[in-house]
């Protein structure tokens, strides 16, 4: 794999959401933030406070998680899959010099980078709320790049495994929506049956709400083993991938 390659492909990816950023960046921030007001001020009125939080101040740093989340996974599933079957954009830039590891890679560093770009927009929002306690929140940011790297790298094993663009529904209802409920956006999930906040404990997105809330109140040290466990899983990944869309692509 060659960086300058791979980076060609970023700015390909770029040069295009600059053209059509208006439509989708809209869909991607009204839904967190219809989810912000809805919960946090419509249910939130008849929510005690949690953790000493009031229910909008608990929600508003999971909801920047959430969406940072959904970022990537649609761009990796749907916006990747679009590009190699549909619009035979993988065919074109594999005509060049870039190679399926370097394109490859420019999907998941971008999954990861929209995830960066929502995941401020909403920070923005959430501070705007009134909801942000700490500056330290700020240093979230380099998580959301990793975990949204996490998440890029799920969509894009799905892609590759998927038979036929229909079959992202499977993903979404049985893996992303469980993902969003039970990971401690709405509620801690210790309220949760022992079994399932221990499966909990295993998705990436509980450990980055956890970084997200923890930093918005101003705390650090609650989130070592959260970013521990992104850095080894996002590793751990990262091979699967390639191997999996070089099988798809190159057959």
């Amino acid at each position: 794999m060659q960086i300058r390659h791979a980076w060609r492909v970023l700015q390909r990816h770029w040069t295009v959401y600059t053209k059509l950023y208006k439509s989708s960046f809209a869909l991607n921030f009204i839904e967190p933030v219809l989810y912000l007001v809805a919960m946090g001020m419509g249910l939130g009125i008849f929510v005690h406070d949690i953790n000493g939080q009031s229910y909008i101040k608990f929600i508003g740093p999971g909801i920047i998680a959430s969406s940072s989340m959904f970022a990537a996974v649609y761009e990796c599933t749907y916006g990747t899959y679009i590009r190699m079957t549909f619009q035979k954009t993988f065919d074109a830039i594999l005509a060049t010099p870039v190679n399926i590891d370097d394109l490859v890679a420019a999907e998941l560093i971008w999954g990861a980078v929209k995830s960066v770009i929502y995941g401020l927009t909403i920070m923005i929002v959430v501070a705007l709320f009134g909801l942000v306690d700490s500056p330290l929140l700020l240093l979230s940011v380099p998580m959301i790049f990793l975990c949204g790297l996490i998440f890029a790298e799920v969509s894009m094993i799905t892609t590759a495994l998927v038979p036929g663009i229909d079959s992202f529904s499977y993903f979404y209802t049985l893996f992303m929506t469980p993902l969003f409920l039970f990971s401690g956006i709405f509620f801690p999930v210790e309220t949760l049956p022992r079994a399932v906040a221990g499966i909990a404990w295993f998705t990436p997105l509980y450990h980055l709400v956890t970084i997200c809330r923890s930093f918005a109140a101003g705390h650090v040290t609650a989130v070592i083993g959260s970013i521990v466990w992104i850095v080894v899983v996002a590793a751990a990944l990262a091979p699967v991938p390639f191997r999996l869309m070089r099988r798809r692509v190159i057959q």
